[in-house]
């Protein structure tokens, strides 16, 4: 179950299958203006640095995390996972060297950052031996089995797939996510026979709807992860572009980026 939260008007969410702090951002509560209005965390839109710095600020005193002592990671859609330590702590506005789609990590007090605009995000913790990772799963990342990847990676810190808790946050739904048939090809060899559950023909001609969430999530069960302990938000970022940014909302057009933060 989602629970939304503000504080000092900044509006997240939470998951309550996640027992460690966490969030999954939305576009509200920041100070950015025009069409990054207003809790724009990326620096590469063409908003104002100043303002992004003052929305990592205003997102981490909301949250209780300290984004100015994370991890970050440069996404590039696909299954690349790295493990990261105290020694990949920076700023948000500091180049990142680290170019995968998921962090995992056993340190305490380090926020792992990822981002999307309707890519599926992935919290993911085992509680019982302090392991966490979190994932950006646009469908390319996710097709690659970006999260068998992660749960190898928390599993050779110590984790269990039993013990593994897990949220996917808001993202394009269903609803919205048409695709052409090689997105539904690659989700049948991504999940075999299960993948038909998770498509469906769209209004046009050759063109599918996609439940990327739903996939997901049934590959953490593939992997071991039991249903009870994987939560799914319902809310769509392309219906509700007034609160999440979406990529296809924009058609091209300039936007921001939300992000989903999860710390020991």
């Amino acid at each position: 179950m989602f629970i939304s939260h503000e504080n000092n008007g900044v509006v997240f969410m939470t998951a309550t299958e996640i027992q460690t702090r966490h969030a999954f951002s939305t576009r509200l509560g920041g100070v950015s203006e025009g069409p990054f209005a207003s809790l724009n965390l990326s620096f590469s839109s063409g908003d104002r640095a100043e303002n992004v710095l003052e929305n990592y600020r205003r997102l981490g005193a909301a949250v209780g995390i300290d984004p100015f002592r994370a991890a970050f990671t440069k996404q590039v859609h696909g299954r690349a996972v790295r493990i990261v330590t105290a020694e990949d702590k920076c700023a948000p506005d500091t180049p990142s060297k680290i170019e995968c789609d998921a962090l995992v990590t056993a340190e305490r007090g380090l926020p792992l950052f990822c981002f999307t605009a309707d890519c599926v995000p992935a919290l993911l913790h085992d509680g019982v031996h302090g392991v966490a990772a979190a994932a950006h799963c646009g469908w390319r990342s996710s097709v690659a089995d970006i999260l068998g990847a992660v749960v190898e990676a928390m599993r050779s810190l110590g984790a269990r797939p039993e013990d593994i808790h897990a949220a996917f946050g808001p993202a394009i739904g269903k609803c919205c996510f048409e695709t052409d048939g090689d997105v539904p090809d690659a989700l049948r060899a991504y999940l075999g026979p299960d993948a038909e559950e998770f498509i469906c023909p769209g209004a046009r001609e050759g063109k599918y709807l996609v439940d990327l969430r739903g996939a997901n999530a049934r590959r953490l069960m593939q992997l071991g992860v039991d249903a009870r302990n994987i939560g799914i938000s319902g809310e769509c970022t392309m219906c509700n572009s007034e609160k999440y940014w979406s990529h296809r909302h924009v058609r091209g057009g300039r936007r921001g980026s939300q992000c989903a933060v999860i710390t020991l």
